[in-house]
């Protein structure tokens, strides 16, 4: 019996040692997750590490996916620590990688550019999963121009969508980026041009329609929408064209611009840029040469018989453009390009043909019969284009022999301007009217307007202390009594007179002071603000009233602010000057030649000149002239003018606001006066001195705010 329960007692022991083992193992199996996925280059290889809580037992089994290209690793009782499910790369083959768990089971996929085989292998407590290299070297990228990968999880919204007109015509359409992480796909799409912005959403109020064809660029119109997690944005654009793009922190730019086209060129282009050709002859023919170049080049050339000799050349792979101006160069040879025609002939005979014409197109227009054309000018006067046509105006560069080089009309060109209907009468060839015609078109436009304001503040800080004290004495020669007994008055100086036998039986008599000051250091009137200083006086009497002191203590403390806000506006067309002035003249007497005197004035006004200049841009150059003038003291040349004066010339953005000058002053002062050694002894010493303590400030800023007027009620 005690064998049994000793056998039944092992039993139960190593049971329970098997369950505990047992349980250790699955709670150590359900610890262990997935804590990070990280990806990185080695040895030109890209390598996968995931980090786990726990080493792995053996190599998680996977599999991989053609189409899409994908790798998918099972981890059984492991979970998912990392947080999300979804892990953004971007990093060689790698897109992403997606961690999902289901119950006690993970699984890990890869998401790759291109299929590619892997290998994976343990490494402490990391699964390391390394990519082959993909065939045929790098990846090939797509062929649109990306700026920028997206490396954000969630959407962003664009901040703005904008158009500017650059130089020479030139087109900028302006995005705002959330930062600079947004993807950028541009590509052209026939004869527009598409930009998509990935990871991006656009708000309500960039969902519009831009119509910018005013501006006289390629860009027509721009669309900005909505489309899945993308913004696309279509640029439509007109004529021959060509663009870039380029990105600058948060701003992205992309502008286009006319393509310039030289028909006079074989090739368009900076340089030669034909198709390369090997030429290698001995003493061949220029014709026969010329007849090898046609043939490669499709070009119809047309040689003149003048052309002749031989040439001997070698050149290997060279454009057959540049060939083509060897050639002639060696041999003094001209050409001109007539749509795919070329004439091939001796230089001076090309320009002894062209001398030839334009002495006959001058013979033309001599003999051609003269047309009367009238144009109705809506916004210019009459008078100024004629001028201007005729080259006697201001334009035409000093007038006598320089307005003669300016005129568009012909020799036998005239022109009438008629002031009271706004018109002109214009007679010339038709060639010279065709050109007055267009002229007109570009000068009879609307001027635009700018409104000018300025801001003129003074403002002004001034405090004042001063603290004085006046000594004195005097001395009576009469006593003045009465029945009532002896009276002392706080009086310096003269006593009161009283009449004898009418008050009470009072005896009278005038009682005479001699006073003197012996300490004279009253408070005085600091800051010049005209105040008065308040005082406090005592007079000291002996008993018989003969002599006194006198003790007399002022003190003054003054504070003031001001402000003066001076806002002169006014309104000009562009190129402009406008003048605003308000104020006062001042009369004054001038003595003349003769002797005798006349009056003359002086101005103190408040006045504004100004002279606005549009910029392309939409920004305003001011030329200005601010001054604020004010009556100052008068002199015996007549009265001063106090001037503050500001010219300068700004940039400024429409509507903005910018200050073109300031004039700041401080002034402080501390004065004392003292009686020599009493003024030094402490505490005493304040009876014999005077102390005055000034601190004015001022200060003048000018503030100018331009703003172009797009309608009658702006200036409202």
């Amino acid at each position: 019996m005690n064998h049994k329960k000793s056998t039944m007692a092992q039993w139960l022991r190593a049971a329970g040692l098997g369950l505990l083992a047992f349980g250790a193992l699955a709670v150590a199996h359900a610890q262990n997750a997935i804590e990070a996925v990280t990806s990185s280059t080695q040895s030109g290889s890209e390598v996968i590490r995931i980090d786990l809580a726990q080493p792995l037992a053996a190599v998680p089994a996977g599999f991989t996916v053609q189409t899409p290209a994908r790798i998918a690793l099972d981890f059984p009782g492991v979970t998912n620590a990392i947080g999300r499910s979804a892990i953004e790369v971007n990093q060689g083959n790698l897109r992403s990688v997606n961690v999902v768990q289901a119950g006690e089971r993970s699984r890990v996929v890869l998401n790759l550019k291109q299929a590619t085989a892997y290998k994976a292998e343990i490494q402490g407590k990391s699964l390391l999963v390394v990519l082959e290299p993909v065939a045929g070297a790098a990846l090939v990228s797509s062929a649109a121009t990306t700026f920028a990968e997206n490396r954000n999880r969630d959407t962003l919204p664009l901040k703005d969508v904008d158009f500017r007109l650059g130089t020479d015509s030139t087109g900028r359409v302006i995005v705002d980026l959330p930062n600079n992480q947004v993807g950028v796909d541009v590509k052209q799409q026939g004869k527009s041009l598409v930009v998509e912005f990935t990871k991006s959403t656009l708000p309500e109020g960039l969902r519009r329609r831009l119509d910018v064809a005013d501006f006289g660029t390629p860009v027509q119109l721009i669309t900005s929408q909505q489309s899945g997690d993308r913004v696309r944005m279509t640029i439509d654009a007109k004529g021959d064209w060509e663009h870039s793009a380029y990105q600058s922190e948060n701003q992205f730019v992309v502008e286009v611009r006319a393509r310039k086209v030289d028909p006079t060129k074989l090739t368009q282009g900076v340089g030669y840029n034909g198709e390369k050709l090997s030429l290698n002859f001995q003493n061949i023919e220029i014709r026969s040469l010329l007849q090898v170049i046609a043939d490669f080049t499709n070009f119809n050339i047309v040689t003149s018989d003048s052309v002749s000799g031989a040439l001997t050349l070698r050149l290997k792979d060279v454009p057959w453009d540049q060939a083509l101006d060897i050639i002639m160069q060696a041999k003094n040879l001209g050409m001109r390009k007539n749509g795919s025609v070329l004439w091939i002939a001796p230089k001076d005979e090309i320009n002894a043909k062209e001398k030839l014409e334009f002495e006959a197109k001058a013979a033309i227009e001599n003999l051609e019969p003269l047309r009367t054309q009238s144009f109705q000018l809506n916004y210019t006067k009459a008078i100024a284009i004629a001028q201007g046509l005729t080259g006697t105006g201001t334009s035409s560069g000093g007038g006598g022999g320089g307005g003669a080089a300016t005129r568009i009309l012909s020799p036998r060109g005239s022109v009438i301007a008629e002031s009271r209907t706004n018109q002109l009468f214009v007679s010339d060839i038709p060639s010279r009217l065709a050109q007055v015609t267009d002229l007109i078109q570009k000068l009879d436009v609307p001027v635009r307007q700018v409104l000018i304001e300025a801001r003129i503040v003074e403002a002004s800080d001034t405090f004042g202390k001063s603290l004085g004290v006046r000594l004195g004495g005097g001395i009576s020669g009469e006593r003045f009594a009465s029945s009532a007994g002896n009276r002392a008055y706080g009086n310096i100086g003269v006593m009161p007179t009283v009449t004898a036998g009418t008050n009470g039986g009072a005896s009278t008599a005038t009682t005479t002071w001699t006073n003197s000051n012996f300490i004279n250091l009253p408070a005085g009137d600091a800051g010049g603000t005209g105040n008065a200083a308040g005082t406090f006086a005592i007079s000291l009497f002996n008993s018989s009233f003969s002599r006194m002191l006198n003790l007399e203590i002022s003190a003054l403390e003054a504070d003031g602010k001001g402000k003066l806000v001076s806002s002169p506006r006014v309104i000009t067309a562009d190129q402009t000057k406008a003048l605003i002035e308000q104020g006062e003249e001042i009369p004054y007497q001038q003595a003349t030649s003769s002797g005798a005197t006349s009056i003359s004035f002086r101005k103190a006004v408040l006045k504004l000149e100004v002279t606005p200049q549009i910029t392309p841009e939409g920004n305003i150059i001011l030329t200005l002239d601010v001054s604020k003038d004010a009556r100052g003291v008068n002199t015996s040349a007549g009265p001063a003018i106090n001037t503050k004066h500001v010219q300068t010339e700004v940039l400024v953005e429409n509507g903005g606001t910018v200050v073109i000058g300031g004039i700041f002053e401080l002034t402080e002062t501390n004065d004392e006066s003292r009686v020599p050694v009493l003024g030094e002894v402490p505490y005493l010493g304040a009876l014999f001195r005077k102390r005055e303590r000034v601190a004015n400030k001022t200060e003048m800023l000018v503030f100018i705010t331009p703003k172009m007027i797009t309608d009658r009620n702006a200036a409202r």
